[in-house]
């Protein structure tokens, strides 16, 4: 059985059942044993007394080291299954269904709107800060309805359509080592005096690997809002896409952001703080709305959920293509 199909079969199975709780209490998600191996060498290699010239090569080797290792792990794992029939293609499904997040970030996003409905602004501070890094109590409900969002829109890209590409480009080993990269870039690829050189490698990299599928992500999300929300929504989607995308301090964020922002109406990004220091940024779709409620986030789950059969309905073309 091709990629493609076991990828349809995956995110049928991703989107049924998600993440269950009961099983990764029990024994450790793959994404966690990565941060471990990611931890393990920031702490050995990524020493502060070293010149930021060898922090950076130590971070080049560590990264190329991980997504070597990884890919490896990936093309065992796939030659594994392929001796095992139909038992292989079963296991290959689930593991592929285990990399991607369309149910548990659905869940996550839900619980924002489940806080502001049934806790009010509290309630909502609390769940958001689950999903995104700025800081939680300076946010109004507006605000934390954007952030959201916001949320949502990205991680539709680097938590469901980059893995579903790469693993339907290079299978295993793809998915796993994007997987490796991409949890590298949440961990070490940051700005700050820590990170700034040892995590370079990784950040440029995760740039790299995400930049087809932001692009991919922006027309299904337009495609998203024109099933759930009619024709103008989908071309509002593209022209901030077009406009707008490019305002984004990240070169990929941004193409899904001002796609939801403009299938939404409300004017995403903007000013943010994060750990007491405010951070200046552009609005996308500045001329929408900043005021956002619950409801707002009820309607992005809208898109997202029908960008999501969009995806499924382009793997299923593109199996008809190949096959």
């Amino acid at each position: 059985m091709g990629h493609l199909a076991v990828l349809l079969i995956a995110l049928i199975v991703d989107r049924i059942i998600g993440d269950p709780d009961w099983l990764w209490r029990r024994i450790s998600h793959p994404v966690v044993l990565f941060g471990h191996a990611i931890g393990f060498a920031d702490r050995k290699f990524n020493r502060p007394a070293d010149m930021a010239g060898k922090r950076r090569r130590n971070g080049n080797v560590t990264i190329a080291v991980l997504l070597i290792g990884s890919a490896i792990i990936g093309g065992v794992l796939a030659s594994l299954f392929g001796r095992l029939g139909l038992v292989g293609i079963v296991l290959e499904v689930i593991v592929v269904a285990v990399f991607l997040a369309q149910k548990s970030l659905a869940d996550h996003v839900e619980a924002v709107a489940h806080g502001l409905r049934e806790g009010g602004l509290a309630g909502g501070r609390a769940a958001v800060s689950m999903i995104v890094g700025r800081d939680p109590e300076a946010l109004d409900q507006s605000g934390v309805s954007r952030a959201a969002i916001e949320s949502l829109a990205e991680n539709f890209s680097d938590g469901i359509v980059a893995p579903a590409l790469w693993y339907a480009v290079f299978g295993l080993p793809g998915l796993l080592a994007y997987k490796m990269l991409n949890t590298a870039d949440s961990m070490i690829g940051h700005l700050n005096e820590r990170h700034r050189d040892f995590g370079r490698a990784a950040a440029r990299l995760d740039d790299f690997a995400n930049w087809p599928a932001a692009r991919l992500s922006a027309l299904l999300i337009a495609a998203g809002a024109g099933l759930s929300r009619g024709v103008p929504a989908m071309r509002r989607a593209a022209e901030t896409t077009l406009t707008d995308s490019g305002l984004h301090r990240s070169p990929n964020a941004g193409w899904p952001e001002a796609a939801m922002a403009g299938a939404t109406g409300l004017a995403l990004a903007g000013p943010r703080q994060y750990g007491g220091e405010l951070v200046m940024e552009a609005s996308l779709n500045a001329a929408g709305r900043r005021q956002a409620g619950s409801a707002d986030i009820v309607a992005a789950l809208g898109i997202f959920w029908r960008a999501c059969d969009s995806l499924a309905l382009l793997v299923v073309l593109l199996f008809l293509v190949v096959f």
